[in-house]
């Protein structure tokens, strides 16, 4: 919301010596965020005049078309004499009334101006332009033309406003009062303890029976219609200087005085308005739902097609405006056209003006849906003041007969769903115990009453809410409201004291731990969003029956082309790899830890849980098993460049091993031992894949035991379909694993050794097994076989022949026993080793070799 100071002076004295910069700072106290103070006409310097175009000279010879004018300035050019200026626009003829800026002024932007040859002629100034004086689009598109009544001479910096300072403001969803002069003013009212001078505070003609005919068909969607008629409007009239002023001034860009003073009234009170040519409205007004597939044509001349949930204004033909979004092109108001034979204006000389008050989630749905935010629906969301729309409505019939030479119809029609005052009942004490300060009841009432509210009782007060402020609705908002005009900053700071052992778990403990080591690595962590489009499976090259392509969608998307929640780190991963490879960075290695989402197999609703109480055990646990599956994974990306070549002599690229490599310092933070093997899945190419794997205590093993290899990710080279896929560099890496499993399968915090001071006891043991195991797969379960004893395994000698059999190969491991308290013997060593061949055998079916 951008506020005007000299606009927010007519509702509130503020000290004469307050600048933008000290209002902002009140603001801000007081809890508005008032982003930026805009100086308009910085470095402006006059002379600036309004001058009138006395005679005009088609200069030819010359690329595009250029005019030769003289201009009467009056006595600003301190001769009187016409002023010689040379222009390009041809917007204006002779007689019109536009602004000069003679030589010796600056323009905005340290544009100084001075008389200079140009065309083969002298030009003494320029005639200027809205966007030239940084107005703004004034809907010309070219030279300022002013009404005919101002003099030549007159001072343009004065007239047309240029110098003033706006506070731009943004407006939080729940203060819809604040996008309006009349919320702002209140506030700052509030902050400066000044009176305010409430715009709103109009005589109102009462209701009658002579009103244009309304019918209300969907209360709930309309609970408040005011509808008033002006008749006898002048089609030529224009928005005078001052009101195209102001509009420019919060953003708007003028058009016609009946919709700009519907717009200002709109800027001034937070009461969106509209205004019909009565002319082309058929029969009653009403008020519906639209029918499924009704179609509508807009004010911006875009058909469209019409939900059930939507709310449209009708006449006996059909719709005519989405409900407090935008009017129809079919009762818009009709530019001014002069009568070539007799010079009569036609256009727009009756119209009516609504004034309504719609359901601020209908008007934010239908906004959504159509992808059509405007001014009004902006406002409808947030919450307007219902009690308004007859003010509003007379605002804007005094407008219309003030500035169009109109006449206010007799009839007066509202039409209002009966609904009573809101009321919250709060302990006076209430405030203090949310804050942690003691304001006592008088501050408390005091606040509140500033605020707008009725207030009564003493220890238990009982509270009615003003109709502007629908954002009040329990004693902590009141609190709220209370601790914010007293001021944030006056809080107490205090140091919160969390109780002992309530630090970061494992799980958080892990991530962090993760994250570090690879940062350390050389990788970049990356944080992506967590929408994926399924066309983006495709591109990975999972199979059709993948359990990966299984997503869950969202309700209401922010992007229609990704509607559903990833399953899968890579993509965003990817993406980003991407993007940096196009600005120029191509050695890269990105990571990033997150969760992704699975649906679960039986899809159940989230019950709403209670406001009052804090909710069950119980109910807490129904609301997660409606829940996705959410684990955390991590993923890494390589491509380009692991070690840069230097003096100290060549790099190398990074490779799959690279990714290995990440995954395996990841497992050695969680404390467990990475298995990896060859493996094939989806994005890797099928012979520079590893499948990477943990031992599960928790996962059920061979015949019911428990224990078990659980595959918990991959690492490799991605496949090259898939880097051509994604626009990414040849050979690129990457790795992805779950981080939760991981973490389940290791020891928690990794411990520093105990190193023993007695002998190790080496065992070596030769296994025969089918060529397709893969040794990897042997060493975890001869490691589980042999217990605590084992100390480390190697494999050494990988052997194949005709001795062994078809289809068969020789593994040949080095194991070395110690104990922490002894000297192992023999026997002991022995029979781990035995242990540790007899689990490895029963597993994968391995051999003794020679036995």
């Amino acid at each position: 919301m951008r506020v005007p100071l000299s606009w927010l002076r007519e509702y509130v004295d503020l000290p004469a010596t307050e600048t933008g910069r000290d209002v902002q700072a009140k603001l801000v106290s007081a809890g508005l965020e008032v982003e930026t103070v805009e100086q308009l006409g910085a470095g402006l310097k006059g002379p600036l005049v309004v001058g009138k175009v006395l005679t005009i000279e088609e200069l030819e010879g010359f690329k595009k078309p250029i005019r030769f004018c003289t201009v009467d300035v009056g006595q600003a050019n301190g001769t009187g004499e016409p002023q010689e200026i040379v222009c390009g626009a041809r917007n204006f003829a002779v007689g019109d009334k536009v602004v000069v800026v003679l030589p010796g002024a600056v323009l905005p932007g340290d544009f100084a101006i001075s008389a200079r040859k140009t065309y083969g002629r002298t030009s003494h100034g320029m005639i200027c332009s809205g966007d030239e004086l940084g107005m703004g689009d004034d809907g010309s598109g070219g030279i300022i033309v002013l009404p005919p009544e101002h003099e030549a001479g007159t001072d343009a910096i004065e007239l047309l406003e240029l110098v003033d300072e706006v506070l731009d403001i943004a407006v939080t969803a729940n203060r819809g009062d604040c996008l309006s002069m009349r919320g702002v003013a209140r506030e700052a009212a509030i902050a400066y303890g000044l009176p305010l001078r409430d715009p709103a505070l109009l005589d109102v003609p009462a209701p009658n029976s002579a009103g244009y005919p309304v019918q209300i068909g969907d209360p709930r969607g309309c609970d408040r219609f005011t509808a008033r008629t002006v008749t006898g409007l002048q089609p030529e009239a224009r928005s005078p200087i001052w009101l195209q002023r102001r509009l420019q001034k919060v953003g708007m860009r003028p058009i016609s005085l009946a919709v700009d003073i519907a717009n200002y009234v709109m800027m001034e009170l937070g009461q969106p308005l509209h205004t019909y040519d009565r002319s082309r409205i058929e029969g009653t007004i009403g008020v519906r739902r639209a029918e499924q597939g009704e179609k509508f044509t807009t004010l911006d001349g875009a058909q469209r097609v019409l939900d059930a949930g939507d709310l449209v204004i009708t006449d006996e033909r059909g719709a005519i405006g989405l409900a407090g979004v935008m009017g129809g092109a079919n009762t818009e108001i009709a530019d001014a056209v002069a009568d070539p034979e007799t010079g009569e204006f036609q256009g727009t000389r009756e119209v009516v003006v609504e004034a309504a008050h719609f359901d601020a989630v209908s008007i934010a749905r239908t906004a959504r849906r159509h992808k059509l935010s405007s001014e009004a629906s902006k406002r409808f969301e947030r919450g307007v003041d219902p009690q308004a729309a007859a003010a509003a409505a007379q605002r804007t019939v005094d407008l219309l007969v003030l500035l169009a030479g109109g006449t206010a119809d007799s009839g007066v029609t509202e039409v209002i769903a009966p609904t009573g005052p809101r009321t919250i009942a709060m302990p006076a004490d209430h405030p203090d115990k949310v804050a942690g300060v003691e304001y006592g009841r008088e501050t408390v009432v005091r606040r509140l009453q500033q605020v707008g509210c009725d207030v009564y009782g003493q220890d238990d007060l009982t509270v009615t809410v003003p109709t502007w402020r629908p954002d009040l609705g329990e004693p902590n908002d009141l609190a709220e409201e209370v601790i914010r005009l007293e001021g944030y900053e006056n809080l107490p700071s205090t140091l919160p004291k969390p109780p002992a052992g309530r630090g970061l778990t494992e799980r958080q403990r892990l991530h962090r731990r993760a994250g570090r080591a690879l940062a350390a690595a050389g990788y970049v962590e990356a944080l992506n969003y967590p929408f994926v489009g399924e066309q983006v499976f495709d591109q990975l090259g999972l199979e059709a029956d993948d359990t990966n392509r299984r997503v869950v969608k969202l309700a209401n998307p922010l992007n229609d082309e990704e509607p559903a929640l990833r399953t899968s780190l890579l993509p965003g991963l990817l993406t980003a790899v991407r993007r940096n490879e196009g600005r120029g960075s191509h050695d890269l290695a990105l990571f990033e830890t997150g969760l992704v989402f699975h649906p679960r197999e039986e899809q159940l609703v989230a019950a709403s849980l209670p406001v009052d109480r804090r909710p069950t055990d119980e109910e807490i646990a129904g609301l997660d098993a409606a829940l996705p599956e959410q684990p955390r994974h991590l993923a890494a990306v390589l491509t380009g460049a692991r070690e840069q070549a230097g003096w100290w002599g060549k790099g190398r690229p990074a490779d799959w091993a690279d990714a290995v490599e990440a995954a395996r310092l990841v497992a050695r933070e969680a404390g467990a031992e990475l298995i990896v093997q060859q493996g094939q899945y989806g994005p890797w190419h099928p012979g520079r894949c590893a499948e990477l794997r943990v031992f599960l205590e928790s996962a059920e093993g061979p015949e019911g035991e428990q224990g078990n290899l659980v595959t918990i990710g991959h690492a490799g080279e991605l496949h090259p379909r898939v880097t051509k896929a994604f626009g990414l560099p040849a050979r690129t890496c990457a790795m992805e694993l779950d981080l939760d499993l991981l973490g389940e399968a290791g020891e928690g915090t990794v411990k520093a050794p105990h190193i023993s001071t007695f002998p190790v006891a080496t065992q070596d043991v030769a296994l025969v097994v089918d060529q397709e195991v893969p040794a990897a797969v042997v060493e975890a379960y001869l490691r589980d076989g042999a217990g605590e004893l084992l100390e480390s395994i190697r494999l050494f000698d990988v052997f194949e022949g005709e001795q062994l059999g078809a289809g068969k190969k020789s593994l040949a491991y080095a194991l070395r026993f110690r104990a922490d308290d002894r000297t192992l013997t023999v026997d002991e060593a022995t029979a781990a080793r035995d242990a540790a061949v007899a689990r490895a055998a029963e597993v994968t079916g391995a051999v003794l070799r020679g036995a």
